[in-house]
């Protein structure tokens, strides 16, 4: 037993020392690739994001060119197009003016004959207005008479079943009397 407490550590230290000298062997190496590749990389990278900046930059300025040519050309166009449309905006007022001048006298005759048209129509409207209460009137007036009318048929009919009634009622006395 006390060989097994020797053996067993001794043992274990042996595969760990293999083990360590094997990870050992080419560590250092390996760092210092690593290291390089990772310097490589990063040099790759800031490379080519020297380049994207550079090409950001020219077709920016390419593109600043371009938009001042289009908004030097817009703004001419539309330099054109409003003394166009001032020019057609005073032809327009002259031709207006010009027609006006000839225009008004028939244009106040016109308005004063719509509003002799307009005072007849007003005159018209009132009368159909009387008309209509007129009308609601007699129809009222008709429906009570119509009602009262019923009244009194409904009255006379009882009048007249009551005098049936009692004359049934005086035979039948005198028929008893008899």
């Amino acid at each position: 037993m006390n060989k097994a407490y020797i053996i067993w550590p001794l043992l274990g230290l042996v595969v760990f020392g293999a083990f360590y000298w094997n990870f050992n062997e080419g560590f250092v190496e390996r760092e210092q690739q690593k290291l390089v590749q990772a310097q490589k990389e990063k040099e790759a990278r800031i490379r080519e994001d020297l380049e994207r900046r550079k090409k950001a930059i020219e077709d920016a300025t390419i593109a600043q060119e371009k938009r001042k040519a289009e908004r030097h050309a817009k703004e001419e166009k539309e330099q054109r197009e409003n003394d166009l449309r001032n020019q057609l905006m005073d032809r327009r007022q002259s031709a207006f003016d010009e027609v006006n001048r000839h225009l008004r006298p028939q244009l106040d005759r016109q308005k004063s004959e719509a509003d002799a048209i307009k005072g007849e129509i007003s005159q018209l409207e009132l009368q159909k207005q009387q008309f209509v209460d007129e009308e609601s009137f007699i129809r009222k007036i008709t429906r009570e008479a119509e009602a009262n009318m019923k009244t009194y048929y409904d009255l006379l009919e009882k009048v007249d079943a009551a005098e049936k009634a009692h004359a049934l009622a005086l035979a039948t006395q005198k028929k008893k009397a008899d």
